[in-house]
């Protein structure tokens, strides 16, 4: 199964911005879709932005015009910009791309996801 890579996250204070980013390890021919998600402590995980291969993007309510998703299909990377962050936002944050790979001579699409990435929102 594909692994993803995230980084990004980190401690920051309310009102600041942080971007987080995600690209496959390994040899893949490219991206399709991107999502992320959140979890928060004791909370379900909840889908904050995704971004389609037709670069359709949709948003979570409690982030819309705060947070960016963005794909680069040249670097096989997808991004969360996060501005203005409120410590609501504070939680371990999740990337999942659909990851092309070589499968035989025909290429096949697989559900990556990353590792998690703490964002925490204090001062």
């Amino acid at each position: 199964q594909v692994q993803l890579v995230e980084s990004g996250g980190g401690l920051v204070q309310p009102g600041g911005s942080l971007t987080l980013s995600c690209t496959p390890s390994g040899i893949v021919v490219g991206i399709t879709a991107a999502a992320w998600y959140r979890q928060a402590p004791g909370a379900r995980r909840e889908q904050v932005a995704f971004a389609a291969e037709s670069n359709f993007t949709n948003y979570a309510d409690s982030v819309k015009g705060r947070f960016t998703i963005s794909r680069d299909t040249a670097k096989n990377t997808a991004y969360l910009q996060m501005n203005n962050l409120q410590p609501a936002d504070t939680a371990v944050y999740y990337c999942n791309i659909g990851v092309k790979v070589m499968s035989g001579s025909r290429s096949r699409v697989e559900d990556g996801w990353g590792q998690g990435t703490q964002v925490t929102v204090s001062s």
